[in-house]
């Protein structure tokens, strides 16, 4: 079941009954707590949050629901789309980011990619560079016996490069794999992201590297 939290019927009516044509059952809520109260009482296979609610704010409900379930997979749909905005919604907890107006196909199709990565993760053993482990079921990250305080998408991309260590990896692979979205290509999300995953790296004192190459992409580099 997916769960709706959307404060604008139509927008909302509109999801709804697109999305139940297409096999989906959806439960809709109209306000931040209601919605938070469901997902507390509920399983749901994914949350679509709406940012502006009558009551609290998405960015805080997504906030709440990563506490209570980091594994839960959230697509933020919102009228704001400044990369500020992604970010900022990326770094509440969101998995993915649609903004308003948007194509039910579009909606449909980052549904199905988000739901198809978590099963995927779901299924695959830990990510190990040395000292560095990840576990995409427990969505831990841990360096030697330190734990490194990841957001979901900072855990996604780093779990991304360390399962392709010493290969480069181009933008397009990290949108695609990590994101789902497909970024304009001047966007400077992912250089924004490396960069949060190098500082925590380098403050866990690890000597793993995250080098850019130039007109490509990336590419992770063990310390040993």
């Amino acid at each position: 079941m997916i769960l709706l939290v959307e404060d604008e019927p139509r927008v909302a009516s509109f999801v709804q009954v697109g999305l139940e044509e297409e096999g989906h059952r959806v439960h809709w809520e109209k306000t931040g707590e209601s919605g938070l109260s469901s997902a507390f009482a509920q399983q749901f296979e994914l949350v679509l949050l709406d940012v502006r609610l009558p009551d609290i704010s998405g960015l805080e409900v997504c906030r709440r629901l990563r506490l209570h379930n980091p594994e839960l997979p959230i697509l933020m749909l919102t009228a704001l789309d400044a990369v500020e905005d992604r970010v900022n919604g990326l770094q509440a907890g969101a998995d993915d980011y649609l903004p308003k107006p948007f194509a039910f196909e579009e909606l449909l199709a980052r549904i199905k990619a988000l739901t198809r990565r978590t099963r995927y993760q779901a299924k695959t053993s830990r990510f190990q560079d040395g000292s560095l482990r990840l576990d995409p079921v427990a969505r831990t990250c841990l360096y030697g016996a330190m734990p490194l305080d990841l957001t979901p998408k900072e855990f996604d991309l780093l779990a991304f490069f360390v399962a392709r260590k010493n290969n480069v990896v181009t933008r397009e692979e990290i949108h695609r794999e990590v994101w789902g979205l497909d970024f304009d290509r001047g966007t400077n999300l992912i250089d924004v992201y490396v960069g949060y995953i190098r500082r925590k790296l380098q403050d866990a004192g690890c000597a793993s590297k995250v080098s850019a190459i130039r007109g490509i992409g990336y590419k992770y580099e063990p310390a040993g």
